[in-house]
């Protein structure tokens, strides 16, 4: 196990699982008996219903990547209790999850159902596959992903409501006019500077997803 280093903003810090454990305790008995190594027909229903999910994954020196997942419900395949099929879709290209998946196959998986407050946690090793046969029956819009994620299962079980609850997520009052928030365009001149034209960036990516280029 390798050391926890010194922090710059304080010295008050957490450097052992037994220090750890002391302050916040054991896991009930319960919560470690929901963990399985496969799906079930009550757990299958969060993959079948679910539109979005994240993964989790880091390269071979620990450096960690998280990314967004969606298409339509049950868009990730169950090919038998233990393994999942994930079809990947056109992105940006910077394949930050795929590059890690070649340097270390250790996968963590995340699925939301809209309105449902538990969550559904799978972890497991991914491989990535180019194999047609599995790859056909994902096609979207008839256009067949070029690349999958196999999953094959080692832990699978919910995520208890308490994150949902306490953000009111799914709660249609809170939610923010998405006018409020900065575009992809004005992120890019924050970074690039005053020169880069914010307006033409967002007038021509709304463009393009208006036409669905590159959704599948």
């Amino acid at each position: 196990m390798s050391a926890v280093a010194a922090h710059p903003r304080t010295s008050h810090v957490i450097r052992t699982e037994a220090q750890l454990r002391a302050l916040i305790g054991e896991p009930a008995q319960l919560t470690c008996a929901k963990i399985s190594d496969r799906l079930n027909a009550m757990t299958r229903l969060f993959i079948e219903r679910s539109p979005f999910l994240c993964i989790a994954t880091s390269d071979s020196s620990g450096n960690c990547d998280l990314s967004p997942r969606g298409d339509p419900a049950g868009f990730v395949r169950i090919l038998d209790e233990r393994s999942l099929l994930i079809p990947e879709r056109p992105g940006n290209r910077l394949a930050d999850s795929l590059r890690n998946m070649l340097a270390n196959p250790h996968i963590g998986l995340l699925f939301f159902v809209p309105g449902v407050t538990d969550t559904f946690r799978v972890n497991g090793r991914a491989t990535v596959t180019v194999d047609e046969a599995l790859l056909s029956p994902c096609a979207v819009e008839g256009k067949a992903p070029r690349l999958g994620i196999l999953v094959d299962i080692d832990e699978a079980y919910t995520q208890c409501s308490k994150a949902f609850l306490r953000s009111r997520l799914w709660d249609p009052q809170l939610h923010i006019d998405p006018a409020s928030m900065p575009t992809g365009g004005q992120v890019h001149r924050a970074i690039q500077g005053e020169r880069f034209d914010a307006e033409q960036y967002d007038r021509e990516r709304s463009e393009r997803y208006l036409r669905r280029v590159g959704f599948y």
